[in-house]
């Protein structure tokens, strides 16, 4: 098939990248629209959203992945990395995918996960199917144990889902054998990046997406990929620590993405890098958005913020600084679908960490708070000069799903955890696009391969669209209003503020100011483009943000 993808060309190479005051769209594909009726979203759902996302403006779409899987982690376990999983249809759905997204301006960007395999990656069975020492085990960490017998694991390292990082292979003679190591799940054996072998077979995979057309990856584990030599215990504080450790951050991993930059500069279609990286400092992320290397990392520290001006201000400023110093935009993220959904988790009492999600024990969170304070904080981010990523259904307000049956959950860590931990399920409620139906329209069938909660109609695409009050339609004037002022190429310069909840902010012409605390405070002087709130009246509320022309 021809791929359209001339008219996505910048007029000349020397013209600001794309990507740099890009809004992206991230689409959970098992999540986003089913057209097969089999319960799971697929990409010929995606093709019947697509417009979808062009009327709400969004420049790229990012899909999660749907590569051939056994679907031990949401497709992060790829058994196959070109190629299309069957629950998600065909290589050829997805060049009409491809083909329909770029005749409507979108481009498409899409996940790659090279920090592991499948344990159904046929790397993997070569691997275990190979006696100690060969090339094939070389692809990954094996090793022996310690103790008199080699009964404990290697290290002290653990996974990220909980319990240790390390599992025993089992001989083909029933004898015990060589440990591997997988900082997720068993089922996601680390590849050993320092074998060039691996170097080659990821240069070849994101050559074979980019002749598919593909206009960009996001790159899962993007800090984690070399690991120190030798293996030492960790050290650090934390079962699985955001700071360098033996596991992540290591130096040489720049190495690798100064090789994938080069490949990706190669493609006519100006592709891009965008790293998921979780390292500490925080001055140490823009090392990855280095000129030769990725264009963009994500910046997890605005996502974790708290609702609090001091703190988001300080992140916002050295999140500037940083990848100004090094010519990169920056990035700006409130949701993903390893997050409870903002709005939730900035009205939550309590804070978890990335996976880990609320617990069955945490006090319940205020519906309307949340409410307030998503689509306020929605504004701010979309005001600010940079990239801009949301996740599919903050456009609708959606809520963090909680109350999803205990047997019905399906995310590792809620399994691994001994069901102490929700994990992710709640951000991954598949979407509701109209207000009727067992499934809310997205399957004609009803069908839905994680329950969504009963009173969802509401807040279907269908009932917001054309609501000026609706979440819907505040997502889309606030990206009319970030596209017609220049906001993701602007500057940003900070103003007084009307008191010390709340912050202030011009980026070109327009005013951005936001009330974090308890009380009101007078709107500032000048003309009202847009606010997050209901009211009318000529006050900023708790929980609101506004645009002004000053």
């Amino acid at each position: 098939m021809t791929l359209n993808i001339s008219t996505l060309n910048a007029a000349e190479q020397s013209e600001p990248h794309w990507s740099r005051d890009a809004v992206v769209y991230q689409v959970y594909p098992r999540s986003f629209a089913d057209a097969n009726g089999d319960g799971i979203g697929d990409l010929a759902g995606i093709v019947s959203k697509l417009d979808h996302l062009v009327t709400l403006g969004v420049d790229a779409l990012w899909l999660s992945p749907f590569y051939r899987s056994p679907q031990k982690d949401g497709g992060y376990d790829v058994a196959d990395f070109c190629s299309v999983d069957p629950m998600f249809g065909t290589v050829e759905d997805f060049h009409v995918l491809i083909d329909q997204a770029h005749e409507r301006g979108l481009r498409v960007i899409v996940d790659i996960v090279p920090n592991h395999t499948s344990d159904e990656h046929e790397w993997f069975v070569e691997a275990l199917n190979s006696p100690e020492g060969s090339e094939e085990r070389a692809r990954y960490f094996f090793t022996e144990g310690t103790g008199e017998n080699g009964e404990l694991p290697p290290n002290n390292w653990q996974s990220a889902f909980g319990g240790p990082a390390w599992t025993r292979t089992t001989n083909s003679d029933g004898s015990l054998g060589q440990w591997y190591l997988h900082l997720f799940d068993t089922s996601q054996p680390d590849l050993d990046w320092s074998n060039p072998w691996v170097a080659d077979r990821f240069d070849e995979i994101l050559q074979w997406w980019l002749d598919a057309g593909v206009d960009g990856f996001r790159v899962d584990v993007a800090s984690g990929l070399l690991k120190e030599p030798g293996l030492p215990d960790f050290t650090g504080d934390g079962i699985h620590p955001f700071g360098v450790s033996p596991f992540r951050g290591q130096t040489g991993v720049h190495e690798i993405f100064r090789r994938w930059r080069r490949v990706v500069d190669r493609s006519p279609q100006q592709a891009m890098l965008c790293g998921e990286v979780w390292i500490q400092p925080q001055s140490l992320l823009s090392d990855w958005a280095r000129a030769d290397e990725m264009h963009q990392v994500f910046n997890f520290a605005f996502l974790n913020a708290s609702w609090s001006p001091t703190e988001l201000r300080s992140v916002i400023d050295q999140t500037l600084a940083d990848f100004g110093a090094v010519g990169a935009p920056a990035t700006w993220v409130l949701s993903n679908h390893d997050y409870t959904r903002h709005g939730s988790r900035l009205a939550s009492p309590v804070l978890r960490p990335a996976m880990m999600g609320r617990t069955p024990n945490d006090p319940p969170i205020d519906v309307e708070l949340a409410d307030r304070r998503g689509r306020a904080a929605s504004m701010l981010m979309l005001a600010l000069p940079g990239a801009a990523y949301l996740y599919q259904g903050e456009e609708l307000g959606l809520p963090e799903a909680l109350d999803i049956p205990s047997d019905a959950r399906q995310d590792p860590t809620w399994i691994n955890s001994g069901k102490a931990f929700f994990g992710r399920d709640g951000s991954r409620v598949p979407l509701p696009w109209s207000p009727d139906g067992d499934s809310f329209g997205f399957s004609e069938t009803g069908q839905s391969w994680l329950p969504q909660p009963h009173n969802w109609g509401p807040l279907s695409a269908t009932s917001q669209s054309g609501d000026p009050a609706s979440a819907l339609e505040l997502y889309r004037a606030a990206l009319a209003l970030r596209r017609e002022h220049g906001l993701g190429s602007g500057e940003l310069r900070w103003l007084s503020a009307p008191d010390s909840s709340s912050f202030a902010f011009t980026n070109g012409a327009v005013l951005c100011v936001t009330n974090l605390g308890r009380a009101s405070v007078p709107l500032p002087a000048g003309q009202l483009l847009l606010r997050s709130g209901h009211a009318t009246d000529a006050l900023l509320h708790p929980d609101e943000t506004a645009y002004l022309i000053a």
